[in-house]
């Protein structure tokens, strides 16, 4: 059992875990002089080289598993890091920060949804009644707010993107369970999975360097991406593996719910966007969902 200290140490790097997770969506923002694919691939071509260096020991077994699994492989990451990756620094071209957070924080009701068909698993009341309070709360964001925007279909292309990338990322998630990945722990799975998804975006960013934009060239530019490297992508997953190695994933996974808080706060102080009262009642909606659809109430009963 941890010690006191390593608990409270604990609790307080997964209250910012959530903080590491949504600078992604800031970053990108910050960063719209970049080719959305372009940054993609730096990012996770980075991300890679380091992470692989973190997991030199589970080299034999990565390339044991990938072979096997090639055309899986590929498919995660194509899932995780090209929709999710140059697809949403794409949307961020046409939608705020703060819309693309909100929408990012429904995957996991989308997961419960994603199951329930995929897998046959049984979904309760209480998770669809989640799941319906949370979608209503996206459809808020899609339609900004006006009931007359669902009613004429007229959306923002990028809010839809984002829609795109939260079931994305919803079925990425449902695929890192399969069997075939059972033999590789988090980080050496997310290493490979990084690197196959650096291949995807590579033609995509070679299209963008030759014909539309150079490599970014600005040492503002390479600092943001530094950020997005460090705090965005290794941060993130680090800090929440060892939240989870602590305290458990139930426990972890609960301060989740602080990734729309952290953004929207974010994007009000680094950009300056305008909170509106949809955001709010969005925000409301989706949490409460969110919450009603995964809290697990387990871990408040005390063992016997």
């Amino acid at each position: 059992m941890p010690s006191r200290q390593i608990t409270i140490i604990a609790y307080i790097i997964l209250f910012i875990a959530p903080a590491f997770f949504t600078t992604n969506v800031i970053f990108g923002r910050q960063l719209l002089s970049v080719e959305p694919f372009t940054l993609a691939f730096i990012r996770w071509g980075l991300t890679s080289a380091i992470l692989l260096l973190f997991c030199k020991g589970d080299w034999p077994e990565m390339m044991k598993v990938y072979k096997f699994n090639k055309s899986l492989s590929f498919f995660c990451g194509f899932l995780a890091f090209w929709i999710c990756g140059g697809m949403v620094y794409f949307a961020l071209y046409y939608t705020t920060a703060t819309n693309g957070i909100l929408i990012y924080t429904t995957p996991p009701i989308l997961i419960l949804a994603i199951e329930s068909i995929w897998r046959g698993r049984i979904i309760s009341f209480r998770e669809i009644t989640g799941i319906a309070i949370a979608l209503i709360g996206a459809a808020i964001i899609i339609a900004n707010g006006k009931l007359q925007n669902l009613l004429d279909l007229q959306f923002n292309i990028g809010d839809l993107i984002f829609v795109l990338a939260a079931i994305s990322w919803a079925i990425y998630s449902v695929l890192l369970k399969s069997d075939r990945f059972s033999t590789l722990s988090t980080l050496p799975l997310l290493t490979m999975l990084s690197i196959c998804g650096t291949i995807t975006l590579l033609p995509f960013a070679a299209y963008e360097v030759f014909f539309i934009g150079d490599l970014p060239n600005k040492q503002s530019e390479w600092a943001l991406i530094a950020g997005v490297v460090l705090l965005s992508s290794i941060g993130a997953f680090l800090s929440f593996q060892y939240g989870i190695k602590i305290l458990g994933a139930s426990i972890a996974g609960i301060f989740m719910y602080l990734l729309a808080p952290w953004g929207l706060l974010f994007a009000w102080i680094f950009l300056d966007e305008t909170l509106e009262v949809y955001h709010m009642i969005a925000t409301t909606f989706i949490l409460s969902g969110i919450i009603v659809a995964t809290l697990p109430i387990k871990i408040f009963h005390r063992k016997a």
